[in-house]
Protein backbone atom coordinates (compact mmCIF):
# COMPACT_ATOMS: atom_id res chain seq x y z
CA UNK A 1 0.00 0.00 0.00
CA UNK A 2 1.34 3.43 -0.89
CA UNK A 3 1.75 6.24 1.63
CA UNK A 4 -0.65 9.14 1.22
CA UNK A 5 0.49 12.62 2.23
CA UNK A 6 -2.86 14.13 3.24
CA UNK A 7 -2.20 14.99 6.88
CA UNK A 8 1.50 15.76 6.44
CA UNK A 9 0.88 18.00 3.44
CA UNK A 10 -1.90 19.90 5.21
CA UNK A 11 0.36 20.51 8.23
CA UNK A 12 3.21 21.68 6.01
CA UNK A 13 0.91 24.01 4.06
CA UNK A 14 -0.69 25.40 7.22
CA UNK A 15 2.73 26.08 8.75
CA UNK A 16 3.87 27.96 5.67
CA UNK A 17 0.61 29.91 5.27
CA UNK A 18 0.84 30.93 8.92
CA UNK A 19 4.27 32.42 8.21
CA UNK A 20 2.80 34.25 5.19
CA UNK A 21 0.27 36.07 7.40
CA UNK A 22 0.19 39.75 6.50
CA UNK A 23 1.17 39.27 2.88
CA UNK A 24 -1.01 40.89 0.21
CA UNK A 25 -3.86 39.09 -1.58
CA UNK A 26 -3.06 35.62 -3.01
CA UNK A 27 0.41 35.70 -1.52
CA UNK A 28 -1.21 35.00 1.80
CA UNK A 29 -3.93 32.56 0.66
CA UNK A 30 -2.42 30.36 -2.06
CA UNK A 31 0.28 27.91 -1.04
CA UNK A 32 2.50 28.20 -4.11
CA UNK A 33 2.38 32.01 -4.24
CA UNK A 34 2.89 32.19 -0.47
CA UNK A 35 5.90 29.86 -0.67
CA UNK A 36 7.54 31.94 -3.41
CA UNK A 37 6.95 35.18 -1.55
CA UNK A 38 8.10 33.72 1.76
CA UNK A 39 11.42 32.62 0.23
CA UNK A 40 11.94 36.15 -1.14
CA UNK A 41 10.91 37.69 2.17
CA UNK A 42 13.43 35.62 4.11
CA UNK A 43 16.16 36.74 1.70
CA UNK A 44 15.15 40.38 2.21
CA UNK A 45 15.10 39.90 5.99
CA UNK A 46 18.60 38.37 5.99
CA UNK A 47 19.99 41.11 3.73
CA UNK A 48 18.38 43.94 5.67
CA UNK A 49 19.66 42.69 9.03
CA UNK A 50 23.11 43.35 7.59
CA UNK A 51 22.09 46.69 6.06
CA UNK A 52 20.61 47.93 9.34
CA UNK A 53 24.05 47.80 10.96
CA UNK A 54 25.49 49.72 8.01
CA UNK A 55 22.74 52.37 8.17
CA UNK A 56 23.11 52.93 11.91
CA UNK A 57 26.88 53.35 11.62
CA UNK A 58 26.28 55.95 8.87
CA UNK A 59 23.81 57.80 11.13
CA UNK A 60 26.20 57.79 14.11
CA UNK A 61 29.03 59.15 11.97
CA UNK A 62 26.79 61.95 10.68
CA UNK A 63 25.79 62.92 14.22
CA UNK A 64 29.36 62.83 15.53
CA UNK A 65 30.54 64.92 12.57
CA UNK A 66 27.85 67.55 13.24
CA UNK A 67 28.85 67.76 16.92
CA UNK A 68 32.55 67.89 16.01
CA UNK A 69 31.98 70.81 13.65
CA UNK A 70 30.37 72.71 16.54
CA UNK A 71 33.59 72.10 18.48
CA UNK A 72 35.86 73.26 15.61
CA UNK A 73 37.25 69.91 14.52
CA UNK A 74 36.48 67.63 11.59
CA UNK A 75 35.25 64.08 12.08
CA UNK A 76 38.35 62.42 10.65
CA UNK A 77 40.72 64.52 12.79
CA UNK A 78 38.58 63.81 15.84
CA UNK A 79 38.72 60.02 15.31
CA UNK A 80 42.48 60.24 14.72
CA UNK A 81 42.87 62.27 17.92
CA UNK A 82 40.78 59.75 19.88
CA UNK A 83 43.02 56.91 18.73
CA UNK A 84 46.14 58.88 19.64
CA UNK A 85 44.72 59.71 23.07
CA UNK A 86 43.85 56.06 23.66
CA UNK A 87 40.16 56.81 24.20
CA UNK A 88 38.18 53.69 23.28
CA UNK A 89 34.61 54.91 22.82
CA UNK A 90 32.66 53.45 19.92
CA UNK A 91 30.64 55.53 17.50
CA UNK A 92 27.31 54.52 19.02
CA UNK A 93 28.31 55.93 22.42
CA UNK A 94 29.90 59.04 20.91
CA UNK A 95 26.77 59.75 18.86
CA UNK A 96 24.58 59.35 21.95
CA UNK A 97 26.83 61.73 23.90
CA UNK A 98 26.75 64.23 21.05
CA UNK A 99 22.94 64.18 20.99
CA UNK A 100 22.12 64.00 24.71
CA UNK A 101 25.14 65.28 26.66
CA UNK A 102 26.94 68.04 24.76
CA UNK A 103 29.10 69.01 27.76
CA UNK A 104 30.55 65.51 28.14
CA UNK A 105 31.13 65.34 24.39
CA UNK A 106 32.98 68.67 24.53
CA UNK A 107 35.25 67.28 27.27
CA UNK A 108 36.03 64.26 25.12
CA UNK A 109 36.81 66.55 22.16
CA UNK A 110 39.09 68.71 24.32
CA UNK A 111 40.92 65.63 25.64
CA UNK A 112 41.34 64.33 22.11
CA UNK A 113 42.56 67.71 20.83
CA UNK A 114 45.19 67.79 23.58
CA UNK A 115 46.60 64.48 22.30
CA UNK A 116 47.24 65.91 18.82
Amino acid sequence: MRVRTGVVRRRRHKKLLKQAKGFFSGRRKHFRKAKEQLERSLVYAYRDRKNRKRDFRKLWITRINAACRLNDISYSKFIHALNKAGIELDRKILADMAMNDADAFKKVVDTAKAAL
